[in-house]
């Protein structure tokens, strides 16, 4: 069409004449001749059913009509999509145009289709309904059914689209579907692997193997996107444990019969550690010196890219805060390939000064725009800076809020001004969950909850939940606001109510309904201050008690200590708590960790208004080291402390209860002091003392306890790696000691009738053969300085149906009333 546009307009100049074109339906033809400046008396429309002939006229704009503008309103009335055909022709001085408009897609439909539901299908087509029918458009959507169907492991898809005609112009477009097999991942293979085991290297990317779990999962079929995906996991995974010369060779993927068999050719290289780390300035009103502290890496540490990109983020923080908003940090590293170090130099040095003129935000329908806006530490106005706009965009996919976040750059209005474009795409983030589980203390207990975590799209956190079980159920209410009063400072409201039975571990029941107060200040990616307040009332019952005289009786549980029978004669209690928990977490991975430490500090100061007085403190450390065979080391060390103040006795339900949450193989509050006072039972008339320490009910609990624990946990390398299973053998040690609450009761009546069963009022301790804090009392208190220890091991399995934890442990040492409980398994699912 070009070349013939040129030879009409060299004869257009020599004859004087304009011309006018033919349009054909592919390439088009020009015909007929006038005066240049001529117009065409009228335009004539022909075949057009739908649209209106002036529309049509609009294209072709005003005379004069030269050839150039006839052939650019052929283009725009093709390009509308509304017309499968456009011919243009000149007829004794008018424009003839005849067009075939294409038929309106009445419907869209699949057919064939099992395995993806009609709402998914639909929402990736393009045709919809009431739109115009375009062939080119069908072809796209086809593909991309097919698309959609061998991500999700179908790879013999056929898609047919097919039109059924309804008449005025009107059709219901069909694609119907043969969905073929699934075809899944048979194997996953590492080539040129030395330093890590394919069983690790599996745990680091998200594709998955094909198996008899399968039907729970999605990631155990071929997806380049995922595989592509898989190989920048593993190239992090590298750098971050020293092999700065990482290479993946090749990624291939060969279908045979049973599945795709999906192999990485690696070049590890060596492992380096740093060498020389320094920081150079090139500006002067900061000193490197004062820069070094804002270091991620070390001197002789394995090289880590991820602590050297922190590094960089770091030091240009703290440029940012000398004043200098332009600087720019720039890592240099040396390689030591002799001694396989890597010595890095950051640079730090002025950036060209180029502010923000504003930040647009594309995408967000549901989301607020200051949700989005708030996770920047710059805004309009500020000096743009690269690194803060990167830790911005991870801010904006850590959220979970978006299915896709994307921050790129367009220039401003001027050379030292540019836009940044936020391109987001929302997500649901609303959250139902039903959980169940058993575990041999709680029994059975299900869960039923509803969360929102971006609530009215204003990035707040809110949940509901119920619990009912065997033991025990409860109702809890949380609400979070991350930003509060505009700073980095999650706050949040807890309300709750838990009631639990007696059972045999405890002699009592308990009901709790509080709420409490609580605020999370991040002080660095690893470190977190949080703090609370707590208020709440509390009230423990004995099965058929009852209040006669102001005196309490329990004639179900005979054997129930006086101090619990104290403490239930008391009524409800209320208390009122402040506390905070100051927490590192240096883990590789929260759910699953393999290396790292993560160490809490907790402190909670009862008092502040209520009815109880004390101060209890708690910490916990856990290191985990991977070893051999891709197994892993884990330490713990815990303890604590609580003691009442202003001149107040312990409550006994605010000391610590310790079983196998200090040492397995013993029975839950089966460590510690207990009350060895014996029973008083009638017998014919005549008062029979009985020894019930047998029966666990009589823990009084301890306010110091310490706690060691060293675990190996293996994975099975004879089962597929999907199963999730995994053995452990440990060795766990630890006390629980000094009982912090009174011994004797005055208000206790005197138990001297025949039909009472029940504890004597008053008894001398040093008969019940046991070592007693107290020689006489209504409570014998044995609290034997024992060291309890135990060997065992485990079965950690991450079913389908949640965590599961079988533990078997044998005790080594313990107290002569300790309880046991050899065996014991948790677990629980949500879904």
């Amino acid at each position: 069409m070009t070349a013939s546009l040129q030879v009409m307009r060299k004869l257009a100049a020599v004859l004087g004449i304009a011309a006018c074109v033919a349009v054909g339906t592919v390439v088009g033809s020009l015909a007929g001749a006038a005066p240049a400046a001529a117009q065409s008396s009228s335009i004539v429309v022909e075949g057009n059913r739908r649209v209106d002939a002036q529309t049509i006229r609009s294209y072709f704009g005003s005379g004069p009509y030269t050839a150039a503008k006839v052939d650019e309103a052929w283009k725009a009335l093709y390009a509308t999509g509304l017309f499968s055909d456009v011919q243009i022709s000149q007829s004794g001085g008018r424009i003839l145009v005849r067009v075939s408009e294409n038929e309106v897609i009445n419907k869209v439909a699949f057919e064939g289709n099992t395995k993806i539901k009609d709402e998914v299908l639909a929402g990736e087509v393009q045709s919809k309904p009431r739109g115009t029918l375009s062939k080119a458009t069908v072809q796209a959507d086809t593909q991309r059914i097919i698309e959609v169907y061998r991500r999700s492991g179908r790879q013999g898809v056929r898609v047919n689209p097919v039109t059924i005609d309804r008449g005025n112009g009107r059709v219901d477009l069909v694609f119907e579907v043969t969905e073929g097999e699934k075809t899944g991942v048979k194997d996953i293979k590492f080539v040129g692997n030395k330093a890590f085991s394919d069983y690790k290297l599996k745990d680091v990317i998200s594709t998955t193997v094909t198996n008899w779990l399968s039907f729970l999962k999605s990631t155990d079929v071929y997806d380049p996107d995922r595989v592509n995906s898989d190989q920048e996991l593993l190239r992090r995974f590298y750098l971050k444990n020293g092999y700065a010369d990482f290479r993946i060779l090749a990624a291939t993927a060969e279908q045979t019969a049973d599945g795709f068999i999906i192999t990485f050719t690696l070049d590890e290289g060596d492992q380096y550690k740093f060498g020389k780390v320094d920081v150079v300035s090139n500006i002067r009103d900061v000193p490197a010196q004062t820069l070094k502290g804002a270091l991620r890496v070390a001197d002789g540490q394995i090289y880590n890219a991820e602590m050297v990109e922190k590094s960089v983020e770091n030091l240009t923080i703290e440029a940012s805060k000398s004043g200098y908003a332009f600087a720019q940090v720039r890592p240099r590293g040396d390689r030591d390939f002799e001694n396989k170090r890597i010595n890095i130099v950051f640079v730090l040095e002025e950036g060209p000064r180029v502010y923000i003129e504003r930040i647009d935000i594309r995408g967000n329908t549901r989301t607020r725009d200051w949700v989005i806006r708030r996770e920047f530490d710059l805004g309009e106005g500020d000096a743009y800076n690269r690194v803060l706009v990167d830790r911005a965009e991870r801010r904006l996919r850590n959220l979970g809020y978006f299915k896709n976040v994307k921050v790129t750059n367009e220039p401003g209005s001027a050379p030292d001004r540019v836009i940044l474009v936020v391109d987001v795409e929302d997500q649901p983030t609303g959250e139902f969950a039903i959980s169940g589980g058993y575990s041999t203390q709680d029994g059975i207990i299900g869960e039923i909850s509803l969360g929102e975590k971006n609530f009215l799209g204003r990035g707040q956190y809110v949940k509901l939940s119920g619990s009912f079980g065997q033991n025990a159920q409860g109702a809890e209410f949380s609400f979070t606001e991350p930003y509060f009063l505009g700073y980095r400072l999650a706050a949040g409201i807890d309300l709750y109510w838990k009631e639990t039975q007696a059972t045999s571990y405890t002699a009592y029941a308990s009901n709790i309904v509080g709420g409490g107060l609580r605020f999370g200040l991040p002080i660095t990616d690893e470190v977190t201050l949080a703090l609370r307040y707590n208020l709440y009332q509390r009230e423990l019952s004995i099965c058929d008690s009852y209040s006669t005289g102001g005196l309490l009786y329990a004639q179900c549980a005979n054997d129930v200590s006086w101090a619990i029978r104290d403490a239930v004669a008391q009524g409800a209690t209320i208390t009122s708590a402040v506390g905070y928990t100051l927490s590192f977490n240096g883990l590789d991975n929260n759910l699953n960790p393999t290396q790292g430490l993560y160490a809490e500090l907790k402190q909670d100061l009862a008092g502040v208004g209520g009815d109880v007085n004390f101060l209890r403190t708690t910490a916990d450390i856990r290191h985990y080291t991977p070893l051999i065979a891709d197994s892993v080391l884990i330490l713990r060390a815990q303890a604590g402390y609580v003691s009442a103040w202003g001149n107040d006795d312990l409550a006994i339900m605010d000391n610590f209860f310790m079983g196998p949450n200090l040492v397995r193989g013993f029975a839950p509050s089966g460590i510690g002091p207990r009350d060895v006072a014996p029973c008083a039972l009638s017998n014919a008339g005549t008062l029979v003392y009985a020894n019930c320490v047998a029966d666990s009910t009589n823990a009084l609990g301890g306010s110091t306890y310490w706690g060691v624990s060293a675990e190996i946990q293996f994975p099975f390398s004879f089962l597929p790696k999907d199963i999730g299973m995994k053995g452990a053998i440990f060795a766990d040690a630890g006390n629980l000691f000094d009982y912090g609450g009174p011994t004797s009761f005055p208000s206790v009546p005197n138990w001297n009738g025949n039909n009472i069963y029940g504890r004597p009022n008053f008894v001398d301790c040093r008969t019940t053969g046991y070592s007693t804090k107290n020689a006489s009392g209504n409570v014998c208190v044995a609290d034997e300085d024992v060291i309890r220890s135990s060997i065992g091991a485990s079965l950690i399995w991450q079913s389908p149906f949640g965590p599961l934890r079988f533990d078997y442990a044998w005790a080594i040492s313990k107290a002569s009333y300790d309880q046991l409980q050899a065996f014991r398994f948790s677990g629980g699912t949500r879904f």
